[in-house]
């Protein structure tokens, strides 16, 4: 507990909430209503809950480190006394008392006070718990009858309130009793205390310690109800006696704590997620000083923990980037969020390299930012690998680009911006589509793309800003992240037009060939005709130069 008194420390100091201030105020009883103070054996008071500042009218600030005697009418010597019992090892219970609040007005209290040991065991100062009873003891005046009224105040607590005698029988339970265990108050009353826990010697140990020691705090068990479910609860006990001082048994109050113990066991489970992660996970004021360390900043860094924490963040930053760091932080500590950004960091040998980091607000439990956490992921194998692409895209003399699903240029190569003479700035965000001389069908390329998955050879006419055209055949497919979620196109084109050329001129030829193909067969042909005719005439020269016959003669 001691909320007031962390509260205050908190406002001097923020990186002084810590896993210890946990552990301290797990040692007192929590309460909203009771004050809960501790004193050294001089009467000095070293802590005040926020139930004090109600009971008393005080802050923290006002009275830690001031004797508890202003707490008392003047010339009284009850203070005193109570503190000689308390040195003497005697705790005090429900010790009634009239005491005096800060604006003057008396109050009555009721006190149960316990000496605090140190770890020799020797009485070091005292705990005390003390009531505001003013109003109860008014009722009493106006209702002559003191039961009644406690009992009022018993039922009206949720937490489940037993007394038990010196032989563990239940001698009575209010209302939160009944309802945390299930059965009625006659059947429990007369039963053994300890039969409604799942420790039984445990629970037995627990009062035991109470009728031995005086009281018990925060006393660890798990009651079980009839029908099986279990609630884990702290008890703190005391015992109560009759006005001759006898004891009469022991009065204990269960505080659930099943929400808080399931919470500490999800922050234990992310503790160890934090603390096994590869990213480095880091813990720090907003004046920059270093808090927590996981084993991935360990390994990121190459600083131990020990070595880390307590120290400023500027450590691990290179100079020209450190107000960087700490405008982040005024931010954070303004209530801005800030966006993951990437940026450079120093490893403890020197080198710098590059990280993705995301800072977030670390709030306490009244909501106020008192730090940050910040999760550094090293992103240099990354890096060079996009580098790697990068440089292999941009050695690619072919034109390549990106496209959003509207048809927008996202990124060009250097062939793209000597094939169109535009620079890369004025090429993205533009239509892919202007930057050809048939931009519909561009246009419906890369829509084919998107609908079919991939397009191949799709002959294309880029235009140069000059008028220079340049024949293309576009290859393009999907790209996506990591999901699968489609992120656009991605097109290469390869430039044809020294092809389309040289199939111009091998047509061409062909063509010149052909024809002259066709003027060598007519050639051919007259040839063959007039030697055909020179045949035929020499044979009639032949046959007319043959001696005619008698026959021929005598005609």
């Amino acid at each position: 507990m001691q909320e007031a008194r962390i509260d205050s420390e908190a406002h001097r100091n923020p990186a002084a909430v810590t896993i210890g201030g946990t552990a301290l105020k797990a040692s007192i009883v929590d309460s909203a209503v009771d004050a809960i103070v501790s004193v050294t054996s001089e009467g000095i008071v070293t802590s005040w809950n926020r139930g004090a500042e109600g009971v008393y009218g005080y802050t923290a600030d006002e009275i830690l480190g001031r004797s508890g005697s202003i707490l008392c009418k003047a010339g009284s010597d009850e203070a005193r006394e109570m503190l000689a019992r308390i040195r003497g090892g005697e705790p005090v219970a429900h010790y009634e008392a009239p005491r005096l609040r800060k604006d003057g007005r008396a109050i009555c209290v009721s006190v149960t006070a316990s000496p605090l040991y140190d770890a020799a065991g020797a009485v070091v100062g005292a705990s005390a718990i003390t009531c505001d009873i003013t109003a109860r003891k008014h009722a009493e005046k106006q209702a002559g009858t003191d039961s009644q009224y406690a009992r009022s105040l018993i039922e009206a607590s949720l937490d489940p309130l037993v007394t038990i005698n010196a032989e563990g029988k239940i001698t009575d339970v209010n209302e939160g009793s009944t309802k945390v265990t299930g059965w009625s108050r006659e059947t429990l009353i007369g039963t053994d205390f300890c039969d409604y826990f799942t420790e039984p010697d445990k629970a037995r140990q627990g009062y035991e310690e109470a009728f031995s020691k005086g009281s018990v705090t925060d006393y660890p068990l798990t009651i079980r109800h009839k029908d099986g479910k279990l609630t884990e609860v702290l008890y703190n006990a005391s015992v109560y006696k009759d006005q001759q001082g006898r004891v009469l048994g022991v009065v204990a109050v269960a505080r659930d704590v099943t929400h808080q113990k399931k919470a500490g066991e999800e922050r234990s489970r992310l503790a160890a997620i934090v603390d096994t992660t590869m990213d480095a996970f880091i813990g720090k004021s907003l004046e920059g000083i270093v808090t927590s360390w996981n084993k991935g900043a360990a390994r990121t860094f190459g600083y131990t923990a020990a070595e880390m924490i307590g120290q400023h963040v500027s450590v691990l930053i290179p100079p020209h980037l450190r107000a960087e760091e700490q405008r982040a932080l005024d931010k954070l500590g303004r209530g801005d969020r800030l966006a993951a950004y990437e940026t450079l960091r120093v490893r403890k040998s020197g080198e710098i390299f590059d990280v993705s980091l995301t800072i977030s607000p670390v709030q306490d439990a009244d909501g106020r930012i008192i730090g940050a956490s910040s999760i550094a992921r090293d992103i240099t194998t990354q890096k060079h690998a996009s580098q790697y692409a990068r440089s292999l895209i941009e050695a690619s003399l072919d034109p390549l680009v990106t496209i959003s699903p509207e048809g927008r240029i996202t990124d060009v190569n250097e062939g793209a911006i000597r094939v169109t003479g535009v620079p890369r700035e004025r090429l993205i965000g533009t239509d892919f589509s202007d930057y050809f001389a048939e931009p519909e069908k561009a246009r419906a390329g890369y829509q084919q793309v998107f609908s079919t998955g991939f397009v191949t050879d799709y002959p294309l006419t880029m235009q140069h800003k000059d008028g220079r055209q340049t024949n293309v055949l576009y290859t393009a497919s999907l790209y996506k992240d990591v999901r699968g979620n489609v992120l656009g196109v991605f097109a290469a084109a390869r430039d044809v037009t020294a092809q389309r050329k040289a199939e111009a001129e091998v047509a061409l030829q062909r063509t010149r060939e052909l024809e002259r193909l066709a003027e060598l067969e007519r050639f051919q042909k007259l040839t063959v005709g007039r030697e055909l005719k020179m045949i035929e005439l020499k044979k009639e020269i032949e046959e007319l130069k043959k001696p005619l016959s008698p026959t021929v003669l005598a005609r």
